[in-house]
């Protein structure tokens, strides 16, 4: 696979509510973290443009359970619980975008509610390597949405995990046929 400045690597919601012990934990999302690195340092080493996204959501978000939503309380804008892996080697010039951010508006995409797109756009990026948290959910409508705006994908398929394991092999047959090709790297 070639890889160069025409690429993004989108890493999708790599949270510490998201992994073990997280107010609403993906089952082996902590086993997703070593890939990430890898495609990261891969990325790095050809110059393809980082980005990362992070629920930010305030306190008494539309989608916690306390508001009839269908999630508990997660990744809560300045908690710990929203803070990103420690073991992502994120580098330091990574974007991070904030989605979920209004009280009364959900956002699973990394496209909802962000300038993602405008930024891809001026760096005339073509291709989107997406990986990270959740399969079924917020990777998924990400894909869709890259689809529905023109970019190629590359699914991150060692880079991956659900929150339902039905429902995540769903979600990862529809991407590939949105046009995801799945792909994974080798290696420690």
């Amino acid at each position: 696979m070639t890889l160069g400045p025409r690429d993004a690597l989108v890493i999708v919601d790599v949270q510490q509510d998201f992994l073990s012990g997280g107010s609403l934990e993906v089952p082996g999302s902590e086993e997703i973290v070593p890939a990430l690195n890898r495609h990261i340092r891969k990325a790095l080493a050809n110059r393809v443009h980082v980005f990362a996204t992070r629920d930010w959501h305030p306190r008494g978000h539309c989608s916690f359970r306390e508001r009839g939503g269908r999630w508990p309380a997660h990744c809560v804008r300045g908690t710990a619980g929203a803070a990103l892996a420690p073991a992502l080697e994120l580098p330091e010039h990574a974007v991070v975008f904030s989605k979920g951010v209004e009280p009364d508006r959900d956002a699973y995409s990394a496209f909802d509610g962000t300038n993602l797109d405008g930024v891809l756009r001026a760096l005339d990026v073509h291709r989107l390597l997406i990986g990270g948290l959740a399969t079924d959910q917020c990777v998924l409508q990400t894909v869709r949405d890259a689809r529905s705006r023109g970019y190629a994908v590359l699914l991150l398929d060692d880079a991956i995990r659900g929150v339902d394991p039905a429902r995540s092999a769903a979600a990862r047959r529809e991407m590939i046929a949105l046009g995801a090709t799945p792909v994974t790297l080798e290696g420690p």
